[in-house]
């Protein structure tokens, strides 16, 4: 089949777009991806056979998704952007990576008689709900929550496959009524032939906390450098090392100024996944600090597997889904979210040697991998 994946991002990169891109071609599809650049990319792009159509997207245009369903100028400009791709293509699947966008998917399905996949990467409702830029007086004004829980109900019936990435997900949306036989679970787990991992050791003369993410309110990197206020004194040497970008940041320099850490805090800013692996290798200690909110009880970070399978001790947040898997995986240690108290305690712990976190690799290797869920992505293909 021709498909055409839509992403309202910036491609390459991201991972599971393109493990599931690729795992289709493998599979005998023809994929395509139509994507925005405000990077100046080449509007054409064949990468790893993925055929990228790039569109160059104004401020205006990229703000005005905000209240893309109050002032509909965003959906109005993908139309046209996709409308032009299907005719000239032969499209017949069109795979709607996230929520916003599905609408769009809807009306394009109906004109050019097409399947219909929404691929939901996250919990979009609940997701705003805890954002800071529809948090504020404008954004509750322009993207008003209650807008995008009634369109999430409305658009979702459309689609010929659903696809969720845990059980939870699917669950919740068959309580909105969405029949579970057209919904399907490909997680975010790591794709072992795409991970450089890097068999490094940890650097002897510090204790390493490694984190690697987004940096938004909800991560919880706030109580991490917290803890580390709590603990520099009886672990001199150790040092927080921050991968990721994100809106959050100024205000977590700031708490480092005042809690005077600036020397255990290092923030490297984002770096391809070869990095991340790289310096995943020097830490001690990986960690997943998540605040609990309704948005990650049900998300499941890659950077999960990524730790598991780089053998490191994991710190995390009681979050539902990644306790679940720590528990099970016997891979870490659970600190409740949002307590520096309790998060200290589980570094000292780890530091102090008094629990040993056996070695997790072989469950990423025989259960949490990509080649699982590609399985499952194709099985759901064929039956549409």
């Amino acid at each position: 089949m021709n498909i055409l994946m839509v992403l309202d991002n910036e491609f390459p990169f991201d991972t599971r777009v393109e493990n599931e891109a690729i795992s289709l071609i493998n599979a005998g599809h023809k994929v395509h991806l139509a994507c925005y650049t405000r990077k100046q990319l080449p509007e054409y792009e064949v990468f790893r056979q993925i055929v990228i159509h790039r569109i160059r997207i104004s401020q205006f245009i990229y703000k005005s998704s905000v209240a893309a369903l109050t002032f509909p100028v965003y959906f109005i400009f993908w139309k046209r952007f996709l409308n032009r791709i299907i005719e000239e293509n032969n499209i017949e699947v069109l795979h709607i990576h996230d929520l916003p966008l599905t609408r769009v998917g809807k009306k394009l399905k109906e004109r050019h008689s097409l399947k219909l996949v929404v691929d939901l990467h996250e919990n979009w409702p609940v997701l705003l709900s805890v954002s800071t830029h529809t948090n504020s007086l404008l954004g509750k004004l322009l993207s008003p929550n209650f807008l995008w829980v009634r369109y999430e109900r409305r658009v979702l019936k459309h689609a010929d496959l659903i696809i969720v990435v845990v059980r939870e997900s699917k669950e919740r949306l068959e309580r909105l009524g969405l029949r579970g036989s057209k919904i399907c679970i490909v997680s975010n787990t790591l794709n072992i032939n795409e991970f450089a991992y890097n068999d490094n050791k940890p650097d002897p003369g510090f204790f390493t906390l490694f984190y690697a993410g987004g940096i938004n309110y909800h991560r919880g990197l706030q109580t991490v450098i917290e803890a580390i206020s709590q603990v520099k004194d009886k672990i001199p040497n150790i040092r927080l090392r921050i991968v990721g970008a994100g809106s959050y940041m100024p205000v977590l320099k700031d708490q480092v100024k005042e809690l005077k850490v600036e020397r255990h805090v290092e923030f490297l800013g984002y770096l391809p996944l070869k990095k991340v692996a790289a310096n995943l290798a020097l830490a001690d200690v990986a960690l997943i600090p998540h605040l609990r909110t309704n948005h990650s009880e049900t998300a499941m970070p890659h950077k999960l597997f990524q730790y598991m399978y780089s053998n490191k001790p994991i710190i995390a947040s009681n979050c539902i889904l990644m306790e679940r898997i720590i528990t099970e995986t016997d891979s870490g240690l659970i600190f409740k979210a949002g307590s520096a108290d309790d998060l200290a305690n589980k570094i000292l712990s780890i530091s102090n040697k008094k629990v040993k976190i056996p070695p997790a690799r072989r469950w990423v290797e025989e259960k949490y991998n990509w080649q699982v869920d590609a399985e499952t992505l194709i099985s759901s293909y064929k039956k549409i």
